[in-house]
């Protein structure tokens, strides 16, 4: 192997990407002698770009052509200059730079560059979802900026990853005012920091409160009058609530009844409702919960003028206690790294493109429609926790072990993002589908909704599962969730 530690201080470095965004990386390394960077050539798939030059360095081939020209150029360290590229081509190139055992890192997605600007400061180490990303998304700006241009927000979970996400991707369509209600004052306290410091043009009030809270969400909706409701805050981890099942019950579907009847009571226009794919054929009360507050919504929309849409989408990378942020911290110590079973899959999106398609759904759905995004394929669980021990610079199951440790109760090996009963149908937008309203009895879902409200304040816990069960058929409690 080349010996590539040079004795002059500039570190040579070639750029994947010889388009809008290397040409900027590449400029700023070429008059900033400060950097230590010396850049030696770009690579490019774009044929016509081919010994063009940029900045006095040669486009010298493909990415293709990568390991060779590591070699043949005496790379130190590679830059991924690529933010509209699929997570494959990020992918392959990673792999090159691992095999020739250079340094890498990469520019992150079109959406993380400030203003479309891209700066040599915004390079930083390769993370797992830039394995994971897609082609960008088409949005239609249009719909999206009449549906909430000028419009009061109410974002409830505002703290939480894709409330606050919500709260950074709303902010630049100019809304009258958003308010951000949570239970944790921390987090509600940054993200209102971090908005009037982003977005000091638009108001955004901090409102620290429980979703289940009658009396205080009233007073929220008589003192703000919100037009658009997106109700993020939910109880998600399955097996913290199947010790505390009467909790998934009472946030889940009573915050959501509490906030739904909210709404049609003061004339919101639109109620969108954050579901999950662990709501369909539920394995747990979590789960099954879920699916209970998709109904209540859904017998709930008759009779008044508040559209309600629900958005059911996937696992969110780097969402809070994600499996992402569990690896990480077990790599962190030394490992070993658990995976429950090695078939387990999953599907991911990054928290950036699940709230982009859930603001996109919630512009062009209409009432009753479950809109389910398009999450990709599924991702199997052990080769996320291979990716994560590489991208730490650690070779799987030799300095990172891996132990797999058998699934949890109320876990499945896969996912689904819909029940055997519904039928999807396209979207104008490619990565967003819809299933049509579902036939509900309004007045029995309503009374069985409320039956469980009650088992879950009395705690009683085994009429609580038996309810669950009458109102999602497809839950099947196991005698572990009932005996716990």
């Amino acid at each position: 192997m080349v010996d590539r530690k040079h004795t002059g201080r500039s570190k040579r470095v070639v750029i994947c990407g010889a388009g809008e965004a290397g040409e900027m990386i590449g400029r700023e390394i070429v008059n900033n002698p400060r950097l230590a960077m010396e850049l030696v050539a770009f690579l490019d798939d774009d044929p016509k770009k081919l010994w063009s030059e940029i900045h006095g360095v040669p486009v010298v081939g493909n990415n293709d052509d990568l390991r060779h020209v590591i070699t043949e150029y005496e790379v130190e360290e590679v830059l991924i200059a690529m933010p509209s590229a699929s997570g494959d081509i990020a992918r392959k190139i990673i792999e090159e730079c691992i095999a020739e055992e250079v340094a890498h890192r990469i520019l992150p997605g079109v959406f993380e560059i400030i203003h479309g600007d891209a700066k040599i400061y915004q390079v930083r180490d390769v993370q797992v979802e830039d394995l994971l990303k897609r082609d960008p998304i088409e949005l239609d700006l249009s719909a999206i900026t009449e549906e909430f241009e000028g419009r009061t927000i109410l974002i409830t979970g505002a703290g939480g990853s894709i409330g606050a996400e919500l709260c950074r991707q709303l902010t630049p369509f100019k809304p009258e005012k958003l308010l951000l209600l949570g239970h944790g004052e921390n987090s509600i306290f940054e993200i209102q920091n971090e908005l009037a410091r982003k977005f000091p043009d638009v108001p955004a009030v901090p409102i620290v409160g429980d979703i289940k809270d009658a009396r205080k969400i009233e007073k929220v909706f008589e003192a703000y009058k919100p037009s658009i409701v997106f109700h993020a805050a939910a109880h998600k981890h399955i097996g913290l609530m199947e010790l505390n099942i009467e909790e998934a019950v009472k946030n889940n579907v009573t915050g959501t009844r509490v906030m739904a009847e909210e709404a049609i009571t003061h004339g919101a226009s639109r109620f969108i409702l954050i579901s999950t794919d662990k709501a369909v054929n539920p394995a747990s009360a979590m789960g099954a919960s879920k699916m209970v507050a998709e109904l209540v919504v859904q017998a709930l929309r008759y009779g008044n003028d508040t559209n309600f849409v629900t958005v059911r989408f996937g696992n969110v990378l780097e969402s809070r206690g994600s499996v992402i942020t569990v690896f990480k911290k077990q790599i962190e110590m030394g490992g070993p790294v658990t995976v429950t079973d090695p078939e387990m899959t999953r599907y991911f999106m990054t928290v950036y493109e699940a709230v982009q398609l859930v603001v996109q759904a919630s512009a062009i759905g209409e009432d009753g429609d479950i809109m389910i995004l398009d999450m990709g394929l599924p991702i199997r669980i052990e080769e996320l926790a291979k990716d994560l021990i590489r991208l730490s610079g650690y070779v799987p199951d030799k300095d990172i072990e891996i132990n797999y440790i058998g699934m949890k109760h109320g876990e499945r090996l896969n996912e689904e993002l819909i029940a055997s009963h519904e039928s999807l149908t396209s979207t104008p937008i490619e990565q967003i589908m819809v299933v049509a309203p579902p036939s509900v009895d309004q007045y029995k879902i309503l009374a069985q909704a409320a039956a469980l409200e009650k088992t879950a304040a009395d705690m009683d816990k085994v009429l609580m599962l038996d309810i669950l069960s009458q109102l999602v058929p497809s839950y099947n409690p196991t005698e572990k969730a009932i005996n716990d």
